[in-house]
C-alpha cells in the first residue's frame, strides 16, 4: 500500500494522539501478573500491543476489551504454559513483547518458544540473552536472534548487573526476571534510560528501589491489581509537533501527553533550538506526568545531540532530522548507534530517503551531519517506508513543506505504533 501526499499551507487545531506504547505493554504485562482485576484505561489497540495481548491469554490471563479499555484476570506470578502451536507466541513485529516477555518466561516453570516476522528475526536479542543466562535462565537461539526457545527455571539467581547500554528493553527483561529471582538483582546502566517499569512494579507492590542510573528489585510473592490510564505517546506526539514548526502559521494543540523526564528529551531540545513550545495543564496520572502541548511555527537554530541525550529522544530522532534540516546550521547527532538495530536501520533509512528529498543529510556511524537551512523546501518523490511505522510517519510529516507530490510506499506500516494517523494528519492540515 502506498500513500500519496501533498504540501499544506498551515497546521492547525486541537488533536489527541494515541496511548503510550511503552505503556501499554507494561500495564498488559504486569496486569497479567497481578491477582484480582485490573482496568486499563486508553490503551493502545495496535498491532504490536495486540501481539501483547494475545501472548497473555495464551498463558492465563482473561483479557477482555470494552470501549477502550483492557479488563485484565490476572494469572499471577506463575502463569500458564501456552498450549497454542507447540507452546509457541508470536511476537510478530514487537521488539517489546520479545524482550520484556523473555524476563517474565524465565522465571516461569515451562517451555516457550518466541517467534515473530521476517523483521523482528532480524532483530539482535543477545542483549537480554546474556544477563538472564546469568541469572541461570535456560535460552537457546541461534546467533542471537529469533527463534528463542525459553526453558523456564525458578528461582532464578539474582545478579548485579551493570549495562554499557542503556537500554530500557533490556532493564525491564532483568528487572521483571528479578521478580523469580532468589534475592535482590540491581541494574545499573550508564545513563537512565525510560522508567516506565520501574514506575509501574511500584504501583503494582513491587520492592523496587531507584538510585540514579541503578535499580534494585526484590523477589516478589505476588503483585496487587490495578485501575490505570495510560497517557498519551510523546514518540507520537513527536511528528506533530513536528508539523507545526517547520509549516508556517501554525499553531496546534495536543492534549493529554506524557512528559515522562525520561522521555522528554525532544521538548528539552527544541526549547533549546528556540521552539515555541508551551506545556500547559500539567499533572500526574497513573504515575506518569501528562500536560497539553502547545506549538507554534518557529524559525529554529541548530544544535548538537551526543549520547547523554540520546535514550531521552531514541524513537523521536527520525522525525527530529527533519526538523533540522529545517534549521539554520549544522546540527550533528551522535551516540545513536541504538538506531542501527530498530524495525530497520534507521540511520541509513532517514539518510537516504532525506537525500531523495533534497535535503542535506549525511548518516554517521553513530548518527547524522544536517546542513540545514529554512529557507530551503525540500522537492516531493517516490520514498520508501522500509516497512518501519516511524520512517513512514517521518516522511508524511516533510511531505507537508515538499514541492509537488511525494509518494510513501509501504504506508500502512503506521499502524504498528499509530493507527489512524493519515486520518489526523489530513484534520489538521488547512
Amino acid at each position: 500500500m502506498e500513500i500519496k501526499l501533498k504540501k499544506t499551507d498551515a497546521i492547525s487545531g486541537v488533536i489527541e494522539v494515541p496511548a503510550d506504547k511503552s505503556i501499554t505493554h507494561r500495564a498488559i504485562m504486569l496486569s497479567s501478573l497481578a491477582e484480582g482485576n485490573s482496568v486499563v484505561r486508553n490503551y493502545l489497540p495496535s498491532d504490536d500491543c495486540n501481539r501483547t495481548i494475545e501472548a497473555f491469554r495464551q498463558m492465563g490471563a482473561e483479557i477482555k476489551i470494552d470501549n477502550g479499555k483492557l479488563y485484565i484476570k490476572g494469572a499471577g506470578l506463575s502463569l500458564a504454559k501456552p498450549q497454542v502451536g507447540k507452546y509457541n507466541i508470536y511476537a510478530g513485529n514487537s521488539g517489546t513483547t520479545t524482550r520484556l516477555l523473555s524476563g517474565i518466561l524465565a522465571g516461569q516453570n515451562f517451555e516457550t518458544v518466541i517467534t515473530g516476522d521476517d523483521s523482528l528475526s532480524k532483530r539482535p536479542m543477545q542483549r537480554i540473552i546474556d544477563p538472564l543466562l546469568k541469572m541461570g535462565a535456560e535460552i537457546k537461539s541461534t546467533n542471537g536472534l529469533l527463534p528463542l526457545i525459553i526453558n523456564g527455571k525458578r528461582p532464578l539467581k539474582s545478579i548485579n548487573y551493570e549495562s554499557d547500554k542503556s537500554t530500557a528493553q533490556v532493564k525491564s527483561a532483568v528487572l521483571f526476571a528479578g521478580l523469580y529471582a532468589d534475592g535482590v538483582t540491581t541494574y545499573s546502566e550508564p545513563v537512565r534510560s525510560r522508567d516506565h517499569s520501574e514506575r509501574m512494579l511500584k504501583a503494582f507492590g513491587a520492592d523496587i528501589k531507584v538510585n540514579g542510573n541503578s535499580v534494585a528489585i526484590y523477589p516478589a510473592k505476588k503483585l496487587n491489581a490495578q485501575d490505570m490510564t495510560i497517557p498519551g505517546d510523546i514518540s507520537s506526539a513527536a511528528f506533530f509537533i513536528a508539523a507545526a514548526l517547520i509549516v508556517p502559521s501554525s499553531n496546534l494543540t495536543i492534549k493529554n501527553v506524557g512528559i515522562n523526564p525520561t522521555r522528554d528529551g525532544l521538548i528539552e531540545v527544541l526549547k533549546q533550538m528556540g521552539a515555541d513550545i508551551t506545556l500547559s495543564n500539567i499533572r500526574e496520572v497513573s504515575q506518569e506526568a501528562i500536560c497539553d502541548i502547545v506549538v507554534k511555527y518557529s524559525k529554529l537554530k541548530a544544535i548538537n545531540i551526543d549520547a547523554s541525550l540520546v535514550p531521552r529522544m531514541i524513537d523521536e530522532i527520525p522525525v527530529f532530522v527533519l526538523i533540522a534540516t529545517q534549521a539554520q546550521g549544522i546540527t550533528k547527532i551522535s551516540g545513536a548507534k541504538e538506531l542501527k538495530i530498530k524495525e530497520t536501520d534507521r540511520i541509513e533509512a532517514v539518510a537516504s530517503q532525506f537525500k531523495k528529498l533534497g535535503a542535506q543529510v549525511e548518516a554517521l556511524e553513530d548518527g547524522f551531519m544536517i546542513n540545514g537551512n529554512n529557507e530551503v523546501s525540500l522537492t516531493g518523490t517516490l520514498l520508501d517506508s522500509f516497512e518501519d511505522h516511524r520512517i513512514a510517519m517521518t516522511l508524511a510529516i516533510a511531505s507537508l513543506i515538499a514541492s509537488g507530490e511525494t509518494i510513501i510506499k509501504d504506508s500502512h506500516c503506521v499502524n504498528i505504533s499509530f493507527p489512524g494517523f493519515y486520518r489526523v494528519l489530513k484534520n489538521i492540515c488547512k
